[in-house]
């Protein structure tokens, strides 16, 4: 499958240079190029791009400005690229695959192609899982109730990995290696087996974030891996405790001790 590609930015020589570097991909098929921000929109709108490299510091529309003005369609996968290290944190917010730095380095470009691929894929068999479901509401519905819940179209759209900046630095943090999540104000503690990240979001919008299959709210202020949990300790008053795989424990309000039993068996 080709992934089918547009260049964005002002500046030829970058535009020839990642041409150049994308030839060794020959599964990257580059169908256009566009040296400001409102061609790339309208290019974006019509030819439905998979993936778009995009420069940030463009004159009038810049990339973050590209990103806003597709939002009303399914947008495509966005690379950033850009010679500013100072706008990296924007770019992971605005959700890209990856940010790089001009000039381009050829591994990091082969490490984006492949998270590229990585999602692609994940978005086709979503789409693929809801052709299958459509067509069997029309043939055979009662073969719906027997569907796994694993085929599910909405799965894709939560995140895989969140980026955070905490102490300077952005880490990368897979979400399957989340124990748990403690809300402090607009401030989330990220907490894995062996480290603690600060993010700078609300409870809200961080449930919107994640499968909520796997991770359910608790308490009032806790987020819960399910995955993570190894044993239920009961309390008092109705409460209980959820052991986790670092032996980390965590209290389960009464108000949400039902919401829980239905997940950890």
């Amino acid at each position: 499958m080709s992934i089918r590609t547009i260049l964005v930015d002002d500046e030829k020589l970058a535009i020839q240079g990642l041409q150049l570097r994308l030839e060794k991909f020959p599964d990257v098929e580059i169908i256009d190029t566009c040296s400001n921000g409102r061609e790339a929109i309208r290019k974006i709108k019509t030819e439905k791009p998979d993936l778009v490299f995009l420069d940030i510091q463009m004159p009038g529309f810049d990339g973050f400005s590209v990103v806003k003005g597709v939002m009303e369609i399914e947008p495509p996968l966005f690379v950033f690229v850009t010679a500013y290290q100072e706008h990296a944190v924007r770019a992971f917010e605005a959700n890209a695959v990856n940010y790089l730095m001009k000039p381009v380095d050829e591994d990091k470009l082969a490490d984006t192609l492949d998270r590229v691929r990585t999602r692609l894929a994940e978005k086709k068999s979503a789409e693929e899982a809801e052709k299958l479901k459509n067509v069997l509401a029309e043939v055979a519905p009662d073969a719906i109730e027997t569907l796994p819940e694993e085929v599910d179209a909405n799965a894709s759209r939560y995140e895989k990995l969140i980026n955070i900046k905490d102490r300077g630095q952005i880490f990368r943090i897979d979400v399957d290696s989340i124990e748990h999540i403690e809300a402090a104000g607009d401030y989330m503690c990220i907490r894995t087996a062996d480290n603690s990240l600060i993010l700078r979001e609300t409870m809200k919008d961080l449930e919107r974030r994640l499968d909520p299959r796997v991770f359910q709210r608790v308490h009032r202020s806790t987020i819960v891996n399910l995955n993570q949990v190894r044993q239920v300790k009961p309390h008092t008053n109705g409460e209980c405790f959820l052991v986790l795989d670092s032996g980390a424990q965590v209290k389960v309000s009464r108000s949400y001790r039902d919401v829980v039993a239905r997940f950890v068996h």
